[in-house]
């Protein structure tokens, strides 16, 4: 039977059934060809709500109105509505981008003032690349500290995630373990990326702001990933240099916020409940707990690379304990 002769058979089969599905009925518009697809095609394989009747018995059980279901979300994939989350003290947990067991205190002890000093040719060369990065960045930004943020944490969040990405396919193509690098590097992107978050909300960017951050995204991004996989120790190391980079930045800002020149106003509500700071923290307080950040993150790169130069790899390693 030719392909033609086989879809006129089909068509007929099917004509009736979509002819009767199109009548108008009760003065539904609804009633079109898709319930008639449906009779046809029972199976629900990509529909993530529940069905009708299961969502009728719910709204039963419940002594809802119809009005009041249907204006209910349905935020899992499987119509199973999540646990209420709360705070410590009972509160309703108001964020979906972390969760409680996600948050910590941060290390304000570290020593902010530990540098590397490079030796070898690839540590210079990495040194003075964030260098020469750093003279357009203070004479665009100068004393525009929370849009210098903005933007250095945009940055700051794409080399883990590069790095973390390419560890785990490294991993599933060796078959072989990687020493806790995996989730550590994840940790410290959706660090920085929390760090970004924050600082939204205590400054907007400008339309020029928002463009040059996917110019430089665009760049860095590709030229990351292909220095990691030409070599992961300067990768490392550039990372770890452009942390006591992100240090300084922040200790300029907490002095401009001693000395009156910025406002120090209220902490923004995501980061009192991301580093369990108190209710009445200032933005000096959540300016200090991400400097701290940008130091864990600075000695865990360096200690990576050095990982690399004393001939061992990540996966003999394991990586650091609480790595925020």
């Amino acid at each position: 039977m030719s392909s033609r002769m086989a879809g006129a058979t089909l068509l007929r089969h099917l004509a009736p059934r979509l002819v009767a599905a199109a009548e108008p009925a009760s003065g539904l518009a609804a009633r079109s060809i898709m319930p008639a697809a449906a009779r046809i095609f029972p199976a629900r394989m990509a529909s993530t709500a529940a069905a009708p009747d299961v969502q009728e018995g719910a709204a039963g059980a419940t002594g809802k109105t119809e009005g009041q279901s249907k204006t209910k979300a349905v935020v899992s994939y499987w119509g199973i509505e999540p646990r209420k989350l709360v705070k410590a003290d009972g509160t309703e947990w108001p964020w979906f981008c972390f969760r409680p067991w996600d948050t910590y205190t941060a290390d304000t002890a570290i020593d902010m003032q530990k540098h590397h000093e490079p030796k070898s040719l690839p540590d210079k060369i990495a040194y003075y690349t964030v260098k020469t990065l750093g003279v357009p960045k203070d004479l665009f930004f100068q004393r525009r500290h929370a849009s210098h943020a903005l933007l250095l944490e945009t940055v700051a969040a794409v080399p883990p995630m590069v790095g973390g990405m390419l560890l785990h396919l490294r991993s599933l193509r060796r078959f072989e373990h990687s020493g806790g690098w995996i989730r550590a590097l994840m940790e410290e992107a959706e660090n920085e990326r929390m760090h970004l978050m924050t600082f939204l909300e205590v400054t907007q960017p400008k339309w020029w702001e928002r463009a040059l951050v996917m110019a430089v995204q665009g760049v860095f991004f590709n030229a990351y990933f292909v220095g990691y996989l030409v070599s992961p120790k300067f990768a490392h190391r550039f990372v770890g240099y452009l942390e006591e980079e992100a240090v300084k930045s922040y200790t300029e800002y907490l002095k401009d916020l001693e000395a009156g020149k910025i406002e120090n106003t209220p902490a923004p509500a995501i980061a009192i409940d991301y580093w369990r700071l108190p209710a009445d923290a200032t933005l000096k307080d959540v300016v200090a707990v991400v400097r701290a950040d940008e130091a864990h993150h600075r000695d865990a790169n360096h200690y990576a690379s050095d990982i690399h130069y004393q001939g061992l790899t990540l996966k003999e390693t394991p990586a650091p304990i609480g790595y925020h």
